[in-house]
C-alpha cells in the first residue's frame, strides 16, 4: 500500500479475515497485517487498505457490523521516522 494508509483493527481474527473478504468483494483492495504496535490490543491482525477507500470501507463497515472493531486508523509512513498513527473512528 502507500505511505499514508489505513487500517481497521479487531479483537478476532475471524472478523479480521471476514472484513477483508467483505472489502475484496465490494472492490477495495485489502490485505491482512499485524496490527501496529501502537494500537497493541486486540488479535495481532489488522486489515490495510488505501485511504482514498476509507469511504467504502466505512461502508462496508456499516452492512457487515462487526462487534469486535477496536477502531480505523490512519498510518503515516512518510518522513522516515516511525510511522505516525491517528484513530479514524472507534
Amino acid at each position: 500500500m502507500g505511505e499514508v494508509c489505513a487500517v481497521a483493527a479487531f479483537r478476532s481474527r475471524q472478523q479480521v479475515m471476514n472484513f477483508e473478504a467483505a472489502l475484496r468483494r465490494a472492490q477495495v483492495k485489502a490485505r491482512v497485517i499485524s496490527t501496529p504496535r501502537d494500537v497493541a490490543i486486540g488479535c495481532g491482525l489488522s486489515v490495510e487498505f488505501a485511504i482514498e477507500d476509507l469511504p467504502k470501507a466505512r461502508q462496508v463497515l456499516n452492512a457487515t457490523r462487526p462487534v469486535n472493531l477496536i477502531g480505523i486508523y490512519q498510518i503515516d509512513r512518510r518522513g522516515g521516522a516511525r510511522p505516525r498513527l491517528t484513530a479514524l473512528s472507534r
